[in-house]
């Protein structure tokens, strides 16, 4: 497995598992409707550094990184991990997680937060936890599952360690 930069052309290899977690809402809020164009706007140009995650070829996630906020809160990083549902439970999201601490550390941001992890995505908190995330608050009724209705949302956060 390798993690390189975002390219153009491997974010339409990724599209289909990106419009799939949209559609599902069960983890981000993002339109369902949203079209390649503003998806490609959002996710790969807006954030200071997009990468994916391949095997043979083959794109099995991404995350962005930038950061949570500007001028004096500018030095926290903020990140987005989607992991393609026939690449779950393998490992993927941790190594994404743990290259965007890397690279966080290496662009000199001295935490990372993640700002709206649904409550019910349970997996993702416990890795998020196992790799020393504490979650720092909770927002009620903060996102709107499409199984499940109105659902808690939780604030995560780590201090990086910088040399």
């Amino acid at each position: 497995m390798e993690i390189s930069e975002i390219t153009k052309s491997d974010f339409e290899d990724f599209w289909p598992v990106f419009k799939e977690v949209v559609v599902d809402q069960e983890t981000y809020a993002f339109d369902p409707e949203i079209d390649f164009e503003t998806a490609y706007h959002l996710w790969c140009l807006s954030p200071a550094k997009v990468f994916v995650i391949k095997e043979n070829g083959v794109v099995l996630g991404s995350y962005y990184i930038k950061a949570n906020a500007s001028g004096p809160s500018s030095h926290i990083s903020n990140c987005g991990y989607m992991v393609s549902p026939e690449s779950r439970g393998k490992g993927i999201a941790r190594k994404l997680c743990l290259h965007s601490q890397q690279m966080a550390i290496g662009l000199g941001f001295r935490a990372m937060q993640f700002n709206s992890v649904v409550s019910t995505n349970e997996i993702a908190i416990k890795l998020w936890e196992k790799l020393g995330y504490k979650i720092i608050g909770t927002i009620p009724n903060a996102y709107k599952h499409k199984k499940l209705g109105y659902v808690d949302s939780f604030i995560m956060h780590k201090h990086l360690e910088c040399s």
